[in-house]
């Protein structure tokens, strides 16, 4: 019996680095379904950024919750910074507001997709990314240019960046359950690299 315990102890380093994922940044679009006068904007508004000749978009950086957006002409949105729905849903809400008092009334709620989810924590173990950038497919490290290693784990859908100390950061999910998910594969898979 007490050897039994000892294995399920070794699983449960696989269950604890999910607790410490925490999401740092969430990429949304959206659409207000209305035309946006830009320059108009730009020159009202005083958070905003707007250069036509180098992108079609319109910058607006919103003070709280700390976020950015990209604001098209066509009414479409791109918010990042966010690190939850809800500050998503009160970033979009402070665009909408800011565009009443340039006398455009948006009636809709936009629908909001995700489009990226980044997290960041930490798996609880050292580890050696040379081995790792030799024994693991889909991986690029440079540590000249950058101290962590890139892995695509193709299965989850998702990327790693992963340092020495066992920190991780996960992009390309879209949901916290599947950036959980991915990094619980993450952990077998590098279990077995490791041992």
């Amino acid at each position: 019996m007490a050897k039994k315990s000892s294995k399920k102890s070794s699983q449960v380093v696989q269950e604890t680095p999910a607790k410490d994922l925490q999401i740092v940044n969430i990429v949304v679009s959206s659409s207000l379904e209305h035309s946006i006068p830009l320059e108009k904007m730009a020159a009202t508004l005083s958070n905003t950024e707007y250069n036509p000749e180098q992108f079609p978009g319109l910058v607006i950086r919103i003070k709280d919750p700390k976020t950015s957006a990209l604001i098209f002409s066509s009414g479409k949105i791109v918010c990042t910074g966010a690190r939850s729905i809800e500050k998503v849903e009160e970033s979009i809400q402070k665009i909408i507001e800011s565009l009443q008092k340039i006398g455009i009334k948006i009636t809709i709620k936009p629908k909001i997709t995700i489009q990226n989810m980044v997290a960041a924590g930490s798996i609880g173990m050292d580890l050696n990314l040379n081995v790792l950038a030799m024994k693991l497919p889909n991986t690029e490290y440079e540590p000249e240019q950058f101290p962590g290693l890139v892995y695509k784990l193709i299965e989850a859908k998702a990327t790693f960046l992963l340092f020495s100390n066992g920190k991780v950061v996960c992009t390309g999910t879209k949901s916290e359950a599947e950036a959980r998910q991915a990094l619980e594969k993450l952990v077998v898979i590098l279990k077995k690299v490791m041992k």
